[in-house]
């Protein structure tokens, strides 16, 4: 009586009672009869023994990572796609960094390659040059030249080299042998030459070439092999960073993301995009800590790059090399008069060569057949940088899409289809539990950010060790990117300090355009006296002596003595009316 009643007073109430229980909610039995056929095809695909997959779905109490609702997954099952899961997600890392690592590799081999060549074509270049030029007198001393480029190779190559001190020793061991040759009526003493050596500052026998050649070939070195080693370093710390290893808690992120919903017998349903950029922004989290450090990297290589095809030009400055030289040795030999005086003078007078007669300096250059440097028309021309300039167009295109990669790596990840969902679909992918919408926000980028991540429980209070050295790497490379940008040397900053490819030359190293002297450099004639406490004399190179020279004073040997060596200075001497045959002053 009380149930018809019910009937007659809520007809539409009891109509919507009875659909509900004909359509949408299953009993318990009808869940656990559903057919795991569409999962267990999916598992067998992957390559995985169905044996342990149940027929129909069972209970999940079993499970660990995924919802304990009924399930299509065993417990060995659920094991087995968590490592599958771990696998997908480093492959997916490795893949979507393969730009980067590529990059790297190739650019690198290929600049490294293109450098060492342009070294070999320079020395071969100054080999033809010069022997077609001075025949038997280049080769008589081909040896100074190649010790030039050997230690040019093993600055290059990354040796504990100065090129100060390289270029330095060149000059020097190139003005003895020159001075020798424009006055070949004279025999001189090792020792007699290492006098002349020491003091070329003061004479300049080769005029300002040295000092723009020192400016052109370091900043062009320091740059080039400061952008060969940081490709290098930039492909070590890729590799570096994408070799993961995800821990638990990641991984049970990424399984309840990717392979949950195949546990639910929904193999097709993929993950909200918000539910993946979680997961992933977790996993991930401390190589994006690696972002600020990484763009800045990213920056200075590209800075460089652009210094490498404008005025640190390593192409011009290598086919530079002979022909500056060239210009050197015709500075001297076109001077040859006046410096053999002033040498004479500091130095002491030469003993005459056997079988000559003493000359004058002014009579031996006028009877000896001069030098002759390559004319204008006939000086080894260049490409105009033609290959550094594709070279380094490619890489700055390649670098570009560089910035901002480890930050937007978890975007690049979830935004792949088979990865998750698309933004607009968010209604209809796995949520975590079941097919629905995503609530929760997605969470911040780097480590401290994950405190509020939802997938992904991150331990804030432990930064990962690799990862703060990477940062350190990166610093380290990046600050010597800087200072070659400038034409300065880090590794010698500190022990050549106002000169040379660590320090000096400021002014110089600065410009943009090829150095020279600018409009207010005074003439080496117009500049102060040497003051010999505040510029000491450079010390003598090695060499094999036998012990009786260093005590001779003939005139050809060295008097040993510091204070008859440094007690006048060279341009007040030479002011004074001295004649050739005068004490030595230098020596």
């Amino acid at each position: 009586m009380d149930t018809r009643l019910c009937i007659s007073r809520y007809p539409l109430l009891v109509l919507l009672c009875a659909a509900c229980a004909l359509s949408g909610t299953r009993s318990p039995v009808a869940s656990a009869g559903r057919s795991c056929a569409d999962t267990r095809q999916v598992y067998s695909e992957k390559g995985y023994s169905t044996g342990t997959a149940p027929m129909t779905q069972i209970s999940g109490e079993h499970l660990r990572l995924c919802p304990q609702d009924y399930t299509c997954c065993s417990s060995q099952m659920e094991e087995t796609l968590a490592l599958q899961s771990e696998r997908d997600f480093l492959k997916a890392v490795e893949e979507n960094s393969q730009f980067l690592l590529t990059t790297f590799t190739q650019r690198h081999r290929r600049f490294d390659e293109f450098f060492r060549e342009l070294i070999d074509l320079s020395e071969k270049s100054m080999n033809q040059m010069f022997t077609k030029t001075y025949g038997r007198l280049f080769t008589q001393n081909a040896h100074v030249f190649q010790e030039l480029f050997v230690e040019l190779r093993r600055y290059y190559s990354g040796g504990s080299v100065s090129l100060s001190e390289v270029l330095s020793d060149f000059w020097s061991r190139l003005v003895e042998r020159v001075f020798s040759l424009v006055n070949p009526q004279y025999q001189f003493s090792e020792d007699y030459l290492e006098c002349v050596s020491k003091h070329a500052e003061q004479l300049q026998p080769f005029g300002d070439v040295p000092r723009k050649l020192r400016v052109q070939v370091s900043r062009a070195f320091i740059a080039a092999r400061s952008l060969s080693q940081a490709l290098a370093t930039g492909r070590d710390i890729v590799n570096k960073a994408t070799k993961l290893t995800a821990d638990s808690e990641c991984v049970r992120g990424l399984m309840r993301q990717w392979y949950c919903p195949l546990c639910r017998g929904m193999p097709s349903l993929r993950p909200c995009h918000s539910l993946c950029l979680n997961v992933m922004k977790g996993c991930l989290a401390n190589q994006a800590d690696l972002e600020t450090e990484w763009n800045n990297f990213i920056d200075a290589l590209y800075q460089v790059s652009e210094k490498l095809e404008g005025p640190f030009n390593m192409e011009l400055a290598s086919d530079s090399i002979s022909v500056k030289v060239s210009e050197a040795i015709m500075h001297m030999q076109e001077n040859s008069v006046s410096i053999s005086t002033k040498v004479f003078q500091g130095c002491g007078n030469p003993r005459p060569a056997p079988g000559r007669s003493k000359r004058s300096p002014k009579e031996s250059g006028g009877n000896r057949r001069p030098f002759r440097t390559y004319t204008p028309e006939e000086k080894p021309t260049t490409a105009a940088g033609t290959n550094l300039d594709r070279l380094v167009t490619e890489l700055k295109e390649r670098l570009r899409p560089m910035r901002g990669f480890w930050v937007s790596l978890p975007h690049t990840i979830c935004n792949d289809e088979k990865m998750a969902t698309d933004v607009t679909n968010e209604d209809r992918c796995w949520n975590g539990q079941t097919r629905g919408r995503y609530l929760p926000d997605v969470t911040g980028d780097g480590l401290v950010s994950q405190i509020n991540n939802p997938e992904v429980e991150v331990d804030i209070a432990r930064p990962d060790i690799r990862t703060r050295q990477l940062i350190m790497e990166l610093r380290v490379a990046t600050n010597k990117l800087r200072h070659a940008q400038s034409g300065q040397d880090m590794d010698f900053m500190d022990s050549e300090e106002g000169s040379g490819s660590g320090g000096g030359d400021h002014g110089d190293r600065y410009n943009d355009d090829w150095p020279g002297y600018g409009p207010n450099s005074p003439p080496y004639n117009n500049k102060p006296p040497l003051n010999p406490a505040s510029n000491p004399v450079k010390p003598p190179r090695i060499r094999e002596r036998n012990g009786s020279k260093w005590n001779k004073n003939n005139g050809h040997g060295r008097v040993r003595s510091a204070s008859s060596r440094l007690s006048v200075s060279l341009l007040p001497m030479l002011s004074l009316p001295f004649v050739v045959n005068v004490a030595p002053m230098w020596r």
